[in-house]
């Protein structure tokens, strides 16, 4: 081939490739952000829509809230470049960055826990469960497959005390925190697996009965949620969203994450929550499985 015709060729290549690259660096004209359905997607859009709207002023073009079918879907989205950015658990985040240079940029802090919160293992509230190790042979509800403190870490929690799902206990799989909830507390799970600030909010809502469950185990501190860039992402426009995020001040921007502020925050900093699904895998090797 002569050298003139191979570089053109070359060139139509590289042109073709990259205007079918769904991940090619440029600035988008709207930023698409992604969010778990930890409860149903009306609540988690209407509790976002006051950040929604300050990033929208803040950056100048229009934002799209897009709400998994689950949490897998969400992580997967962000991995094929149909999110810009995605507000990812540690465990969704974990499994996703296996396959895609994903890269974390912010995550909210807490007045005196910092960037930390907890799960929650609930029972009715006239359960004779005095601690995990009385749920033996129980079943036991939990929130969507890679939720973090909907499922794995009540599982650690679980495994630390010895019992392991499907051996010791039958693991039912209900997709959201308050369905969670609700089915401990319309005794139709023995006990269940959920979000501590989602507990404590379907309470002071009145969605959920006070007199009907009651908390028997608390977890350790667990990483908080991360605000996560997809690959390809233009480097300019990132750095614009991370400034914009840092900046965040409106109180009902942040109300939903019950956050003082955004921080920012890197990989290692959801290392202990590798170590908890690792303690899981070791009894239970299929336990990601169901989440890829």
């Amino acid at each position: 081939m002569r050298p003139l015709l191979k570089n053109l060729c070359l060139a139509a290549t590289l042109c073709v490739a990259g205007a079918l690259s769904p991940q090619a660096a440029e600035k988008p004209e709207k930023l698409v952000v992604g969010l778990l359905p930890g409860e149903s997607a009306p609540t988690v859009m209407r509790l976002n829509e006051p950040l929604r709207a300050y990033l929208e002023k803040r950056l100048g073009l229009p934002v799209e809230l897009v709400v998994g079918a689950n949490y897998a879907a969400t992580g997967e989205a962000l991995r094929f470049g149909r999110l810009d950015i995605a507000y990812l658990g540690p465990v969704t985040y974990i499994l996703q960055s296996k396959h895609s240079k994903l890269e974390p940029f912010a995550r909210p802090s807490h007045e005196v826990v910092g960037p930390t919160f907890q799960a929650v293992v609930i029972v009715p509230a006239d359960s004779p469960a005095k601690n995990l190790a009385d749920l033996k042979g129980k079943d036991v509800a939990f929130g969507d497959p890679a939720s973090t403190s909907g499922t794995w870490v009540p599982r650690y929690m679980f495994a630390d005390a010895g019992l392991v799902s499907e051996r010791d206990y039958t693991l039912r799989v209900l997709g959201a925190h308050d369905a969670v909830a609700l089915a401990v507390a319309n005794k139709k799970a023995d006990a269940g697996g959920l979000s501590m600030p989602i507990y404590k909010r379907l309470l002071k809502e009145g969605k959920l009965d006070p007199n009907a469950v009651r908390v028997l185990a608390e977890s350790p501190a667990i990483p908080e949620y991360m605000w996560t860039f997809r690959q390809g992402l233009d480097p300019a426009f990132k750095e614009e969203i991370r400034k914009a995020f840092i900046s965040v001040s409106d109180p009902e921007a942040l109300k939903v994450f019950r956050a003082e502020a955004f921080i920012p925050c890197v990989d290692s900093d959801v290392d202990r929550v590798r170590i908890w699904v690792n303690a899981i895998t070791k009894d239970r090797p299929d336990a990601t499985s169901i989440v890829k």
